[in-house]
């Protein structure tokens, strides 16, 4: 372990000393693990592994993540930095989805679709945070009617805060039209993958190359969506893009295209056994930035989604009536 080297590494950031030692003993026990393994470097699924270790010493917390993060960016492994990212994506969705059900159903219903089920730990491996949400769905829709599961899941399972949206509020008002904010926003997506290609950096936790870039400039759905009337139709980036445009398989695509750790391993191996309705979450992530720019409620659903057996994840986005006139 560079010991000196990571500390020189984690002084450059803005955190304690004692974040700085704890984060290097935290590594050192990293290696650890990757070790006792039999190698010298980690590879993809240590962090998963190692992860667990830390979840049964009760020692899984966001700060030990941050460290295992930061780690990898100092050894510049891709593996370990995108294996910690894809852990902590979206975890906070069950523990939501568990009040939003007990607010809804009420709590003795919400005993029921929850028996003998734990809500996930902080770094529960993606594999079984989607057996655990195959039996959270399938119980929620055998409990509860259409119009209460529509109440559970009018806004997405994330915490998204209003402040990340409020650039793209101020960009509305500068352009002065929804269709002019869509094009400035197109050009703007398309300018930071380019960036992020040519500097060899994530967007967020995909390789970006010529052929991705190409790819969403090919399909104006992702970049920039499409409106008829008030209805705006936008279309998901495929969560690993690379591999995507390389796969001729159509359910393995369908795989590499999902973006949720509550449904992509139930992906890998066939269709999936999540009922679809789970994908409204991300019909509320979506609108999201739509009802910060406007100021209020929308609605949204999903049109297509990989897990219906789609190729990709639609989402329609209900704008304020005559915005586009």
């Amino acid at each position: 372990m560079e010991a000196q080297g990571f500390r020189k590494f984690l002084g450059e950031m803005e955190i304690s000393e004692d974040e700085i030692f704890a984060s290097i003993e935290l590594a050192e026990k990293f290696e650890d693990y990757v070790n006792d393994a039999g190698r010298s470097t980690p590879v993809k699924g240590d962090v998963t592994g190692f992860s667990t270790q830390l979840i049964d010493e009760g020692t899984n917390t966001l700060a030990n993540f941050y460290a295992l993060a930061r780690y990898g960016r100092f050894i510049g492994s891709v593996a370990v930095y995108v294996d910690v990212l894809d852990l902590l994506d979206g975890g906070e969705a069950m523990g939501n989805l568990h009040q939003k059900i007990g607010e809804v159903l009420g709590e003795e219903r919400r005993d029921v679709v929850f028996e003998g089920i734990n809500l996930p730990s902080m770094g529960m491996p993606n594999r079984d945070k989607v057996v655990v949400n195959q039996q959270v769905m399938t119980r929620l829709e055998e409990v509860a009617g259409p119009g209460e599961c529509d109440q559970i899941f009018s806004d997405s399972l994330r915490d998204l805060e209003v402040a990340w949206y409020e650039d793209d509020k101020k960009l509305y008002h500068e352009c002065g039209s929804i269709d002019g904010f869509l094009d400035k926003s197109a050009q703007n997506f398309i300018a930071q993958l380019e960036k992020i290609r040519d500097e060899g950096g994530l967007f967020f936790s995909q390789e970006i190359t010529d052929e991705v870039v190409d790819f969403v400039k090919d399909d104006p759905l992702i970049a920039r969506g499409a409106r008829e009337g008030d209805i705006l139709y936008e279309v998901k980036i495929p969560h690993q893009t690379v591999e995507f445009l390389t796969e001729g398989d159509a359910q393995k695509k369908r795989y590499y295209y999902c973006h949720c750790p509550w449904v992509k391993e139930s992906l890998k191996n066939g269709p999936s056994d999540i009922p679809p309705r789970f994908c409204d979450c991300s019909a509320g992530f979506h609108k999201k930035r739509w009802e910060v720019i406007f100021g209020q409620p929308l609605e949204a659903e999903i049109v297509e989604s990989v897990l219906k057996g789609d190729d990709r994840c639609k989402i329609a986005i209900h704008l304020p009536v005559g915005i586009g006139r």
